[in-house]
């Protein structure tokens, strides 16, 4: 590769729209939301290769006793060691029940480049005494603006502890969360409220999609932005271009966010069309009392879906990226049957697994076609004279196929530093000895990955 890959993480959000008692008697049990998250995380696995967290809040905390909860780990067993740690905390209070919650979050992060560590992975946690106040944060996202952003926050008189684009936004969202309370407060001190009457008066009517609207104005680049606040609203806000993925289900308790839309459908048993896709531009707000609303916040600018994100990233059992693998596997049937003269007596077809394989099974087909149609051909050219056994040699006409490539270490070797990435990339993949006659056959292996450049050259067409 010549370029760096930024950030390219999975986002997960669970919001329960009933009380907790609702889903002990449907489903057995108060944890259903936050094992539905661990579901939504797990299956997203892919996404995250460096760390993972959650937050929960609780609406129906008492004051004196938590209702914001976090929890993070570093390293490729971080969802399982969040979750484990989660589940530790329940053993120990009990009574106090930490992380059952009505609203979840979780974030996978998978950064190649730049600062790492447990203090930069997500969510990002902005505290307050007045729940309204509390944010937790997290996103798929890379501002090509961070500077901007981080000057413009600056001349308004903040003084962010760090320059990373996670802490300005959450800075940039927490001023504003901080003003639209203000506003509030001021208006409904002005209406005669005061005490209990007056907060929650303020927690019922905070305006998200003022906030966002303002914030993301002077976003550019490719995001989708997730937050709680401690007083019970959740969003989810897609760029106005479209380059980061994000889906969602609702249903009558139950609202579901993640990057991908296959993760949802098997988490939930849903069908695909159940699942709507966050379209650009739009966010998705769940309010403290649970009206969920899709609002278009910008609008929608020349749509460009990140092709990192959708051939590299994204699961190929999602129904629309199933069959674009596969037509692309079959776009190249012309051309390859022009590259090996169309000998395929001496041609050997393969995959290098396992992301290229659904783009091999197109391949496949649409080479079949052509066989079938050369078949067709050739029988009836000569239908009044073919013997049995001519039919039949006709008829035995075949694609040759072998599994070539063996991928022998789970290894992405482009997070590996310069200095052992070429080491590492001579053993990422192993081969099947003995199918291949040397000499004689040619090769054809479909590859799809884009980020491949240093494992192509020294392993891959290496072993082939």
């Amino acid at each position: 590769m010549s370029d760096s890959i930024k950030h390219e993480c999975g986002i997960a959000m669970v919001r329960l729209l009933k009380p907790l008692e609702h889903y002990r008697q449907t489903y057995g049990t108060e944890l259903w939301g936050l094992n539905k998250l661990y579901l939504l995380m797990e299956k997203q696995h892919n996404r995250g290769q460096e760390g993972a967290g959650l937050a929960a809040v609780k609406l129906r905390a008492e004051p004196g006793e938590e209702y914001i909860f976090r929890e993070r780990a570093m390293g490729t067993g971080a969802i399982q060691e969040v979750f484990a740690a989660v589940h530790r905390e329940l053993a120990a209070w009990p009574k106090q029940q930490p992380f059952v919650g009505e609203l979840y979050m979780g974030h996978l992060r998978y950064s190649t480049t730049g600062r790492s560590g447990i203090s930069y992975t997500h969510p990002f946690l902005r505290r307050n005494n007045w729940r309204s106040r509390n944010l937790a944060l997290a996103g798929n996202f890379n501002l090509t603006n961070v500077n901007e952003v981080f000057a413009h926050i600056v001349a308004r008189g903040q003084h962010p502890r760090h320059n990373a684009d996670t802490f300005i936004i959450l800075e940039q969202l927490g001023y504003l969360l901080d003003s639209e309370a203000d506003r509030q407060y001021r208006r409904y001190k002005e209406q005669g409220l005061s005490g209990a009457a007056l907060n929650e008066a303020i927690e019922a009517h905070i305006d998200l999609e003022r906030i966002l609207r303002e914030a993301s104005e002077i976003w550019d680049g490719g995001y989708v932005i997730c937050g709680l606040t401690g007083s019970g609203d959740m969003f989810s806000l897609r760029d106005p271009h479209g380059i980061r993925p994000a889906f969602y289900y609702a249903a009558d308790d139950v609202v579901a966010v993640a990057s991908e839309r296959p993760v949802l459908q098997t988490a939930f048993d849903i069908e695909t069309e159940q699942v709507r896709e966050l379209l650009p531009g739009q966010a998705l707000i769940v309010t403290k009392a649970g009206e969920v609303k899709p609002v278009q916040i910008r609008p929608t600018e020349n749509v460009r879906p990140c092709s990192f994100e959708r051939i590299y990233f994204s699961r190929g059992s999602d129904r629309d990226i199933y069959r674009e693998r596969k037509e692309l596997g079959r776009l190249l049937v012309d051309e390859v049957l022009q590259r090996v003269d169309y000998d395929f007596a001496h041609t050997v077809f393969s995959f290098i697994p396992n992301t290229a394989e659904v783009a091999y099974m197109g391949m496949m087909e649409g080479l079949q076609e052509w066989f079938d149609r050369q078949k067709c051909r050739a029988l009836l050219a000569s239908r009044e004279t073919l013997t049995e056994a001519e039919i039949s040699d006709i008829m035995a006409m075949r694609v040759r196929t072998e599994k070539l490539a063996l991928k022998d270490i789970k290894l992405r070797t482009f997070i590996a530093e310069d200095s052992s990435r070429d080491d590492l990339a001579a053993h990422v993949y192993d081969t099947t000895y003995g199918t291949i006659r040397p000499g004689v056959d040619s090769v054809v292996a479909i590859d799809d990955s884009i980020v491949r450049g240093t494992t192509l050259r020294r392993s891959i067409v290496h072993i082939l």
